[in-house]
């Protein structure tokens, strides 16, 4: 998703210029949009129990929503080439985000149980910090900003839909799992960093204009207490979610 969206681990926290055009962090529209997330969730987990009673008659509508995700991704990435955004130094869909969600994007389609862990730590853990602190430059009503927040919605979504609905139970091995393939992805990502001269997932260098990052040590050793600070997040929500699935199949 490039430099367009919020890198997710590297956690920018710029507000933006308050322009019309420029979202700004924190704002009523921000504000407006996280409280709206917040009721879908709601709205999930109250649901929950139905939605489990009908769950073999979801997969036309879980195959629908991962075309929907699809789709608004594809026509994001029209969006950039058309306008001359688009570069294979920033456009790949090499953030932890972007991954996280053709993985979600597969799960619906496939339901294949492997890919669960993945976007239910990496995934809700990248796009609620990138929800929280997204950076932005194109305001409501712009299609990018209903790119952003509709595509990290989802892969929100996903995830709890497969532990509320369909009684996915969350272990600690999951979490170990997760950790082990985002660290065997990054040497591949930093090749092609060195390749395209590009920053995925900042592992080139920190965000120039700062970050939180800038509170985790120099280069490289940031590297490292992002490690921890994703393991800490991914263990919350194991924390969190355990025996969810569980108990909803009980």
């Amino acid at each position: 998703m490039g430099n367009y969206q919020m890198r997710e681990w590297g956690m920018t926290v710029g507000v933006g210029n308050g322009t019309n055009s420029q979202f700004v962090m924190f704002s009523f529209v921000h504000i407006s949009a996280l409280l709206f997330i917040a009721s879908i969730i709601v709205l999930l987990f109250w649901q929950r129990q139905r939605l489990q009673m009908n769950v073999h008659r979801l997969k036309k509508a879980e195959h629908a929503f991962a075309l929907s995700l699809l789709a608004i991704d594809i026509t994001y990435h029209i969006w950039l080439i058309s306008t001359g955004r688009w570069g294979l130094d920033d456009a790949l869909p090499l953030e932890l985000c972007s991954i996280s969600l053709f993985v979600s994007i597969v799960l619906l389609l496939t339901g294949n149980r492997h890919l669960i862990d993945f976007v239910i730590f990496a995934g809700i853990g990248g796009a609620l910090q990138a929800l929280a602190t997204p950076v932005l430059d194109m305001n409501f009503p712009h299609f990018r900003f209903f790119h952003f927040f509709y595509t990290h919605t989802g892969i929100i979504l996903t995830g709890l839909y497969f532990v509320w609905v369909k009684g996915y139970e969350p272990t600690f091995k999951g979490v170990v799992k997760t950790m082990l393939i985002i660290n065997a992805l990054l040497p591949i990502i930093i090749a092609i960093n060195w390749l395209v001269h590009g920053n995925y997932m900042f592992l080139r260098m920190k965000p120039q204009n700062g970050s939180l990052l800038d509170f985790l040590g120099p280069y490289p050793w940031y590297i490292l207490s992002l490690e921890a600070v994703a393991f800490i997040i991914f263990t919350v929500i194991w924390l969190l979610l355990r025996n969810k699935g569980k108990k909803i199949e009980s």
